[in-house]
C-alpha cells in the first residue's frame, strides 16, 4: 500500500471509489497539510469535467489540506492496473499530470510523505465550474478538514471564476 495526498475532487471518497476510478480500494486514512507553502490553483483543463481541475503551485505562507488515502501499490502505475483489469491512478489523472512525492503533517503533526499529482504545463485563463468545486468541498468537509481552509478553496474558486461566487459561497 502507498499513502496517496488527493487535494481536489478525489478528496470526495465518491469521487475517487467510484466505479471508474478505485473501485472501493482507496482506504481513508486521515487529512493533512502540505509541509512546504502551496496554495490550490485551477490552471489545466480537464476535458472530462469541462472546467479548470485542481492543482498545488508553490505560495509562500500557505498550506493546501488534503486527503490521505491507502491504495494498492498495483493501483499506480498504467501497466500493473492493466494486468488485474483495471485503471491506474496514472491514468485516472491523465497525462496532463505528474506523479511526485510529496511531505505533509497529518492532523496529530505526524510527517508523512505520500504521493500526489501535480500539473506538469499549468495554463491561464482556464476557469473552474460549481459542480467540480461541489466535489473538492464535500471531500473536505466529509473529512473534517478546518473551516478556515474550506474559506481558502472557496475563494480560490471564485477568484477563479467570478461567474460562479454566489454559488460557491452558499455551499
Amino acid at each position: 500500500m502507498t499513502l496517496l495526498f488527493q487535494y481536489g475532487s478525489n478528496c470526495a471518497e465518491s469521487q475517487i471509489n467510484s466505479k471508474n476510478r478505485l473501485r472501493g480500494d482507496a482506504k481513508f486514512v486521515g487529512i493533512a497539510e502540505t509541509l512546504e507553502d502551496y496554495q490550490l490553483a485551477f490552471d489545466v483543463a480537464s476535458t472530462g469535467r469541462g472546467c479548470a481541475a485542481a492543482d498545488i503551485v508553490p505560495s509562500p505562507g500557505k498550506k493546501v489540506w488534503g486527503v490521505l488515502y491507502d491504495v494498492p501499490n498495483f493501483l499506480f502505475e498504467r501497466e500493473t492496473a492493466a494486468d488485474r483489469g483495471r485503471k491506474s491512478l496514472d491514468a485516472i489523472e491523465g497525462k496532463k499530470y505528474a506523479r511526485e512525492s510529496i511531505a505533509v503533517r497529518s492532523a496529530n503533526g505526524e510527517i508523512l510523505h505520500a504521493s500526489t499529482y501535480k500539473v506538469i504545463s499549468p495554463q491561464t485563463g482556464l476557469r473552474t465550474n460549481l459542480e467540480y468545486v461541489r466535489h473538492i468541498i464535500e471531500g473536505l468537509r466529509e473529512h473534517r478538514v478546518p473551516d478556515e481552509y474550506i474559506v481558502d478553496v472557496k475563494a480560490a474558486a471564485c477568484a477563479n471564476n467570478s461567474g460562479i461566487s454566489t454559488e460557491v459561497n452558499a455551499l
